[in-house]
């Protein structure tokens, strides 16, 4: 099966891709292209899908970029030696292909094709309010990009008609700023319905961005393209593949 990578034209022309699950070679619950190397699938195959990601992206395995994602909204200046604690990578290299993987989160790909520098952000609702999005941002301008020409686009993602949250959660928002009530829609008893790729759209426009939008995929409604870490919780799996998002100068 041939890989599937889905691209926005406000990327262009950069090489970029949000890639599905589609063209992998791992089985069972990992069936597809499960590049998450922290994932319990057989890392040889985990390797073997890199590789395939590379090979789209034009480069050798070597030059896929990553970090240790920790819901974070710290960022990383690739080049790097060792892969450091962020939830962003931001380069002004040609040639790096900076990698976020996701199972549920937003994978956010940023380009200043002017000025020649480009980011990634993991961003869930903890990065995202913590600030990652505005922090990759901040970090693309340290290498010369300018926020009102740098395009950003989130990719599949949790939609709101998954994304059941309880009171807790919603008090987090609402803590930070009341207007963020308008991102949360009623559900069953106290659960609430969260707006992610919304808030995540917000945030960026607030920001100043130039350009920013969401390629409009849910990552729990489609199993057989996107892997979900909710979806793969409420059916009891034991561990979930990780979608890899990537983009290069």
């Amino acid at each position: 099966m041939t890989l599937e990578i889905l691209t926005a034209d406000i990327l262009t022309p950069l090489r970029h891709g949000f890639f599905t699950r589609k063209g992998g070679a791992s089985s069972g619950v990992f069936a597809g292209l499960n590049c998450g190397q922290g994932s319990s699938d057989l890392s040889e195959v985990v390797a073997i899908n890199r590789s395939r990601v590379a090979g789209a992206m034009g480069v050798e395995p070597e030059a896929l970029v990553s970090v240790r994602q920790t819901h974070s909204a710290d960022v990383a200046v690739a080049p790097f030696d060792d892969r450091p604690e962020a939830d962003a990578i931001v380069t002004a290299t040609p040639g790096l292909v900076l990698t976020i993987l996701t199972a549920d989160c937003q994978p956010v790909l940023f380009a200043d094709v002017e000025a020649g520098v480009i980011g990634a952000a993991h961003a869930g609702w903890r990065g995202a309010l913590d600030g990652v999005l505005e922090a990759t941002l901040e970090a693309m301008e340290s290498l010369g990009a300018q926020r009102e020409n740098t395009a950003a686009v989130i990719g599949p993602t949790i939609s709101q008609r998954a994304y059941e949250v309880g009171p807790e959660f919603l008090d987090a928002f609402l803590a930070e700023d009341p207007a963020y009530s308008r991102f949360f829609a009623g559900g069953e008893g106290d659960r609430m319905l969260f707006d992610l790729p919304a808030f995540g759209l917000h945030r960026l426009r607030e920001a100043g961005i130039g350009q920013a939008q969401w390629t409009r995929h849910c990552t729990y409604s489609d199993p057989d393209r996107f892997y979900s870490y909710r979806r793969t919780t409420h059916a009891g799996e034991a561990d979930y593949g990780r979608l890899i998002s990537t983009i290069r100068l």
